[in-house]
């Protein structure tokens, strides 16, 4: 290993970033339930825990093995706490190929990455990639940019808090498990925390999520304190059709005719993008579009899946909703005027004065429900219930929640053309500092004072940016939802597993996310820039804390 690179790796948030690096923690894994025991070890050893035992603490989350949260609680002046939060789960290895064995060791495997691309033709990414690894600034390892050299810097801050013979507030590092899945560890914090703060006599008023952004340039980007995180909906249209004979086109209408109208009006639409505090949210996508049969037929299929990605700056669950039914249900008119044009034409061209009449309806899930409830038989329902317990440990919830609106549709015995409509996965929330009013403001002034002293000390520059683009555990960080859209999603969403269910004792405070950055993430080449990940932002975390508590 070069010296440049190694002497970065001298530094503390260095060696705990490749030390937690070596501990593969895929979600889902053994080692993803080894990881916090390990890390528990590792906060127990250190002076501030092995003096008080008592402020380290664990609590199961979920799996078997099961998943713990990771507490660290260092003690000052007052009852005013910031949290520090961040996953410690990891994508697969798989994709590492003949280097799936060095996945999880840093140096090594950037030793590896840089020989297997200097011995081959290489694309602009690999030149990229190998350009920033023999730069001696980067280094790979899966996870170590997602997001373990944010942990790294959150427990370097800690022990630099510890060590202070007066500390201000009290300092809280939480690490959690299935931020890749379906948060399920921050979830359970968030579920947990007013018992937490009870048991410690601690108010909450502020934290720090320490997850990774990504900058294909010079990282002028990817230095950045995040005021919010984009929301993400999920939004699904199953398509049913009136199946014929593919001679006969005009005796019934495909369900992918009025599939490819709601995918023409949703995809990449730009009309459909939030615009909120100077910034702009991405467009929506389509995620999974299949017809729902099995083998070949020479008939049109009954019914098509869609599901969409949609992420948000503004929009609530009740506003996605709406918008979502008009547009599906001026997708499906479009279409159904087509087949009956095309098929005024063909008839007339036959000589025949036939006319065909198609008429549609949008149902959301909710209203398919109630229907099922009226007028289904008792094992009809009995097994649609089964089929939800069946699918509540699901890693597919794009198949599961088809399969469930499948069944419902045929115990209710609907037939097309229609569509249903929902939501296909977990929702993450859209937040914002500014949700949290004046103590939210106060909050990000506070930050800035820290951050610009900072820029000073290490010559360089921290953007302010509005949201983290990237899903996250921070949706659900200091997020409290409105009941009335919870429940939209609740009853929207066809598998109960996916639907969030925060306790109305949750509390709500600000957040921001402050992280590392790299490039590729989730990707072979995956690598974090060390010079900021390293030295500058464990020192912009520990300074944003004092800032936070400064009086």
């Amino acid at each position: 290993m070069p010296d440049r690179i190694s002497n970065r790796l001298l530094s503390r948030t260095g060696q705990l970033s490749v030390e937690m690096t070596t501990w593969p923690s895929v979600t889902g894994s053994d080692g993803e339930a080894a990881f916090s025991v390990r890390l528990f070890d590792l906060l127990g050893a250190l002076p501030a825990f092995r003096n008080h035992p008592e402020n380290l603490v664990g609590f199961d989350t979920h799996g078997e093995p099961a998943r713990q949260n990771v507490l660290a609680l260092v003690r000052g002046k007052g009852r005013r706490c910031l949290v520090l939060a961040g996953h410690f789960d990891t994508v697969s290895v798989a994709n590492y190929g003949t280097l799936i064995d060095l996945a999880c060791d840093p140096e090594a495997l950037t030793e590896a990455l840089i020989a297997e691309l200097s011995a081959k033709p290489r694309n602009p990414v690999e030149d990229k990639a190998l350009t920033d690894l023999l730069s001696g600034n980067f280094l790979a390892g899966r996870g170590l940019l997602d997001m373990k050299s944010g942990l790294a810097a959150g427990i370097a801050a800690l022990e630099r808090f510890a060590e202070r013979d007066e500390r201000p507030g009290n300092l809280l590092f939480v690490a959690t498990p299935d931020e890749e899945n379906r948060s399920r560890g921050m979830r359970a914090l968030r579920d947990h925390l007013p018992d937490i703060a009870r048991q410690f006599d601690l108010d909450i008023i502020g934290g720090i999520n320490l997850d990774a952004s990504g900058d294909d340039g010079d990282g002028e980007q990817g230095r950045a304190v995040y005021l919010g995180s984009v929301g993400k909906f999920s939004p699904f249209a199953f398509v049913a059709g009136r199946p014929t004979h593919a001679g006969y086109a005009y005796d019934g209408v495909s369900a992918h005719l009025i599939s490819a109208e709601i995918i023409r009006a949703m995809e990449a639409n730009s009309a459909l993008c939030d615009e909120a505090h100077g910034e702009i949210s991405p467009a929506p996508v389509c995620l999974e579009a299949k017809d729902v049969r099995h083998g070949y037929e020479v008939t049109t299929p009954a019914h098509v899946w869609l599901s969409f990605n949609w992420l948000t700056h503004r929009r609530a669950p009740t506003d996605i909703l709406e918008e979502f039914r008009a547009l599906v249900s001026n997708a499906m008119d479009t279409a159904l005027q087509a087949q009956a044009e095309n098929a005024r034409i063909f008839f007339e061209r036959q000589g025949s004065d036939r006319t065909i009449d198609l008429r549609g309806q949008v149902l959301t899930y909710a209203d398919l429900r109630r229907h099922a409830a009226k007028t289904a038989d008792s094992r009809a329902l009995a097994r649609i219930e089964a089929l939800e317990a069946s699918l509540s440990a699901s890693d597919e919830p794009l198949s599961a929640t088809r399969a469930v609106v499948s069944e419902m549709l045929t115990a209710t015995g609907l037939e097309g053309p229609l569509v249903v409509i929902g939501f296909s996965t977990l929702h993450y929330p859209r937040v914002h500092v500014d949700d949290a009013g004046n103590a939210g403001r106060d909050f990000a002034r506070r930050l800035e004072t820290a951050t610009r002293t900072i820029e000073t000390r290490h010559g360089t520059s921290i953007r302010f940016k509005q949201y983290f683009q990237g899903i996250s555990d921070m949706s659900f960080f200091g997020h409290r939802p409105q009941a009335e859209q919870a429940g939209t999603l609740a009853d929207n969403t066809p598998v109960p597993a996916f639907v969030d269910r925060p306790p109305q004792t949750a509390l709500a405070y600000p957040v921001v996310n402050i992280g590392p950055w790299g490039r590729d993430y989730h990707q072979k080449w995956e690598r974090v820039h060390m010079p900021y990940a390293f030295e500058v932002m464990p020192d912009l975390i520990y300074e944003c804390a004092l800032a936070v508590f400064n009086d």
